[in-house]
This record gives C-alpha cells, sequence and structure tokens, in this order.
C-alpha cells in the first residue's frame, strides 16, 4: 500500500521521500507551456524534440527542488531536528519536521540550506554551460538546469512565509524581540507582498505581450495561490503552538492522586473528580492514568473491577517536565495523539495531569479576537 501523501521514491536518512500527485499535474502544465520556449531557444528542433526537452526541464526542476529540500533536510538532522518525510509537490515541496526549532538560529540555519544549495548548483551548471557547444540540446539542458536551480533559490529567499526567506525574516525578528509569534507574523504578511507581486508580475507580461506570458500567468497563479495558503498554514499553527501569555503550568495542571491499581473502578471514578489519578501496582510501577472515559462505561457493569482495566498507559510522549517551557508543552501536546499527560517534576515525581481540554480553553480564551 502506497504511503500516505504520495508514492515512496527512496528513504535519504531514514527520511522518507514521497512523490505526491499533484507534482504530476505541476510537470504536464510546465511541459505544455516551456515546449513553444524550446523551438524558439533551438529553432531547427522537431516537434518531438521539443516536446522531450521540455519534460526534461520538467524533471530537472523536480530534481533541484529535491536537493533544494534535501539541504533542508540534512541541516535539521545535524541540529538535531528529526524530519518525518520530504514530499516533492505542484510546483514546490516540503519538509515536514517533527519539531519546531527551539531558537532563532536553528531556523534561520535549516531555512538557509536550501537556498545555498540550490545556488550553488546553479552556479556549477552555469559553469558547465562554457564546456560544451552553445544553442545545441546538450547545451540548452544544461542551461534548464541552471536556470531551474536559479529560480528555485532566488524564489525561496523572497521574504514572506512559507517560502524560505519568510522563514528567515521569522528567525530575524524572533531573535531581536524575543518573540516567535512576532516573527511568525510579520513573514506572513511578506507572504502577502510576495503572492500580490507574482500576480502583478504575470499581468504586466500579459499586458506586454511578453513571448512567456502564458507560461508566467500559469506559474505564477498556482505559486500565488501556494504562497497564501502557506503562510495562512503557518499562522494557523503559530496560533496552535502558542502559549497563553500570563499563564503558568501549574494553573493549567490538575492535582494528581496516586491510587493502587487493583482498587475498585467505581471508588477510582469517584476520586477522580477535577484530579488526575495514577495508578500503582503493588511494585511501586505505574499501570498508568486513570480514563475516565473508560471507568465510566467499566463502572456501569462491573463496579468492582480493578481500576487497571481503565487505565490509560503512560509513554514517554505523555510525560511532561514541569520546567519545560510553555511553548514546547504546547507543541508536544498539540503532536501527541492522548487526551491527558503526566507533568513530573525534574526529579520525575509526578507533580500533576494536564488535560488537552484545558490547554484548549485557556488557548481559546487568551486567543485575540478576529
Amino acid at each position: 500500500m502506497a504511503p500516505e501523501g504520495g508514492l515512496l521514491l527512496f528513504r535519504v536518512s531514514g527520511i522518507p521521500v514521497l512523490l505526491a500527485p499533484s507534482w504530476w499535474v505541476g510537470s504536464l502544465i510546465i511541459v505544455v507551456l516551456y515546449t513553444p520556449l524550446v523551438e524558439r531557444f533551438l529553432p531547427g528542433a522537431t516537434t518531438l524534440t521539443s516536446w522531450l526537452l521540455a519534460a526534461a526541464f520538467a524533471v530537472l526542476l523536480g530534481l533541484s527542488v529535491l536537493a533544494h529540500e534535501l539541504g533542508h533536510c540534512l541541516v535539521a538532522l545535524r541540529l538535531g531536528i528529526p524530519v518525518r518525510r520530504l514530499r516533492l509537490f505542484l510546483l514546490g515541496g516540503l519538509s515536514e519536521v517533527a519539531r519546531t526549532p527551539r531558537e532563532p538560529r536553528q531556523e534561520g540555519l535549516v531555512a538557509a540550506a536550501g537556498p545555498i544549495v540550490s545556488l550553488l548548483l546553479g552556479g556549477f551548471c552555469g559553469l558547465l554551460m562554457f564546456a560544451v557547444p552553445p544553442e545545441s540540446a546538450a547545451w540548452l539542458l544544461i542551461a534548464e538546469c541552471a536556470v531551474a536551480n536559479f529560480a528555485v533559490g532566488i524564489f525561496n529567499l523572497l521574504p514572506g512565509l512559507p517560502l524560505d526567506g519568510g522563514r528567515l525574516v521569522r528567525a530575524g525578528v524572533w531573535a531581536a524581540t524575543g518573540r516567535r509569534e512576532r516573527g511568525t507574523r510579520a513573514a506572513v504578511v511578506g507572504g502577502g507582498v510576495v503572492a500580490a507581486g507574482l500576480v502583478v508580475w504575470a499581468l504586466w507580461g500579459l499586458a506586454a505581450g511578453s513571448e512567456d506570458r502564458w507560461l508566467r500567468l500559469g506559474v505564477c497563479v498556482v505559486t500565488a495561490w501556494f504562497v497564501i495558503l502557506g503562510a495562512r498554514s503557518e499562522l494557523a499553527a503559530e496560533t496552535r503552538r502558542g502559549w497563553p501569555e500570563g499563564v503558568r503550568l501549574s494553573e493549567l495542571v490538575r492535582p494528581v492522586l496516586q491510587l493502587p491499581a487493583e482498587s475498585p473502578v467505581s471508588d477510582a471514578l469517584a476520586a477522580s473528580a477535577g484530579r488526575g489519578v495514577v495508578l500503582v501496582r503493588a511494585d511501586g510501577v505505574a499501570a498508568g492514568l486513570l480514563d475516565e472515559t473508560a471507568a465510566a462505561q467499566l463502572a456501569g457493569t462491573s463496579p468492582h473491577a480493578p481500576a487497571e482495566m481503565a487505565a490509560e498507559p503512560i509513554r514517554a510522549d505523555t510525560v511532561l517536565l514541569s520546567s519545560e517551557s510553555g511553548e514546547e508543552i504546547a507543541e508536544r501536546v498539540r503532536e501527541t495523539a492522548a487526551w491527558q499527560f503526566l507533568v513530573v517534576d525534574d526529579e520525575g515525581r509526578p507533580a500533576g495531569v494536564l488535560r488537552r481540554e484545558d490547554l484548549r480553553a485557556a488557548l481559546t480564551r487568551s486567543r485575540p479576537p478576529a
């Protein structure tokens, strides 16, 4: 069965590289719009040659995006940031990191890696053009590779999310203000400016009768749409990962009660009102956190059954340190499939239970009106 997100091509350092179905759509658009330009660059080319060179340009653009994204991935891994997967899709790519960079420096280094790779490859191909006969098919292929890499590198340096330039803007504002969300909002505004600029440039090409006007229009409209959606997604993600200003973790954590795992489930359920319940076995090992929904169902049929039968296992990703920053805790909760989390102090002793619903309510209260 194909993995969710597209066709698995291969893995790099354990990172799956996926080809989304939309990549084929974008490549077909490029081939159709680029073929007339090939005939202009190589007047003697046959129709078949023009189509093949246009298809080669689409593939080279995809490989350029792949190299660009691999630059992000390898630097992220170097900084200790896990990467879930790399996806190539309609006219672009995305490296999905498992967690947000902890500091502006990490954000800036990961963001800059992709454009640096693209510009270096573009420069190498530009030099290679001097080693082949000009205005030949090989020369055009190398030129296409240079253009593809320069286009990917320069375009991604534009100062708006979700582009790398926007991430650099976010890192800069974050470093200057100490607030990541301020950097995100500044870079989202930049994304809107970039999208508007793309549309204006496309319309200018139409009005001026530019030879590449239809290619420019197709690419710019699709890319502007991608930028707008990406910027909105970044803003929504920033809102979700934020921590309510002025709120301490201790204000959201429910007090914790430890009960024997063999306690009657009805008694454990009664004791759980407003509290988190850690069920402990006779050997001192925690059996899990009481799942109130499961406990209520079990108590309805077997009130004297051991409470352990309604326990939710305590996993490493559901344990939070009370010393972690608010943003780290919010991100952990957002990315973990659990409804309650055990909070422990630096010595591993239970300090309380954080429920997803309590954090969500606090985020909703602190969110400014639209």
